[in-house]
């Protein structure tokens, strides 16, 4: 009885955090660590497809791809969000002038 007790509430945490994960996928970001209480984090998150960065649904590529941007700053920043396209739009130009 003792055992299966244990076993419940090992399987009530991993479903927990499992389910906080997912919520966290949902808006794009891999992982979100606060450095400092101010509100400066460092995200990882997928970068945006470049045939959408130009458009008003830009879409973020597949975890799958490898193309993951490593962003360091405010906490409230958004994958999709005018910072990321500029910033992301001016990467894309400049790969386009190494070629």
């Amino acid at each position: 009885m003792k055992n299966t007790k244990t076993f419940i509430a090992a399987l009530i945490l991993v479903g927990s955090v499992a389910a906080s994960g997912m919520a966290i996928a949902d808006d794009g970001v891999i992982s979100k660590d606060v450095v400092t209480p101010q509100g400066y984090c460092h995200e990882k998150f997928p970068a945006i497809q470049g045939r959408t960065l130009g458009t008003d649904d830009p879409t973020l590529k597949s975890t799958a791809s490898g193309d993951i941007v490593d962003f360091y700053g405010p906490c409230n920043e958004s994958p999709t969000g005018k910072d990321q396209i500029q910033e992301q739009e001016l990467e894309q130009e400049h790969r386009m002038f190494e070629e």
